[in-house]
């Protein structure tokens, strides 16, 4: 499989073309006032319970336990890790004892959690976006790394960085990184489906 490489022009072409998406803008910006202006902090149940139940919802993540993965958040007393930025939170948060039976890894949940407090310190990650960055690896050897990686949240936010570089992204932060990656990585898979 062949896909066009990243460039800038690209990029925001996919950026001028997220803006058309209603649904997605609408989408985000209600998330947006959610977890930044309603409820920002996540030491209360029931505004935390909201926002796991308003991200599984919109981004059909199939929490079929919320109230195991609020209780979870809770238990880690995540705000100070949110607000230094650090990556290995996602991981933390993923794992989750769901009604004492089994742990859990809602990985690409956890990183939409966070990416929703703090957008630009946490890109999401998302299965059609694990897919094309194998592509481009293939394609274009931005970088060298495994596809496992991509599920250790600081390798994948090191990847990111690395892929941002070696196309000369520099010019966007990582939530427009998202945007264009998502859509480039649903455009060439639902289309091969």
């Amino acid at each position: 499989m062949v896909v066009i490489s990243p460039s800038p022009d690209i990029v925001n072409s996919y950026l001028i073309k997220w803006e058309t998406l209603d649904n997605y803008v609408a989408q985000e910006s209600s998330l947006k006032k959610l977890f930044t202006e309603v409820y920002p902090l996540n030491n209360d149940m029931d505004e935390v319970l909201i926002k796991v139940c308003s991200l599984n919802d919109f981004y059909s993540t199939n929490i079929f336990s919320p109230f195991s993965v609020a209780k979870h958040i809770l238990e880690l007393n995540i705000d100070k890790k949110l607000g230094e930025g650090d990556a290995t939170l996602v991981n933390d948060l993923a794992r989750v004892n769901v009604n004492n039976k089994r742990v859990i890894n809602f990985y690409s949940f956890a990183t939409k959690y966070c990416s929703h407090h703090k957008p630009l310190n946490f890109p999401i990650y998302d299965s059609y976006v694990d897919r094309f960055l194998m592509v481009l690896k293939r394609q274009d050897k931005f970088f060298d790394f495994k596809k496992g990686d991509l599920k250790n949240y600081s390798s994948y936010k090191e990847i990111l960085i690395q892929f941002q570089r070696f196309y000369k992204l520099e010019e966007f932060n990582l939530k427009e990184i998202d945007k264009y990656l998502w859509q480039a990585g649903k455009e060439t898979f639902l289309s091969r489906n």
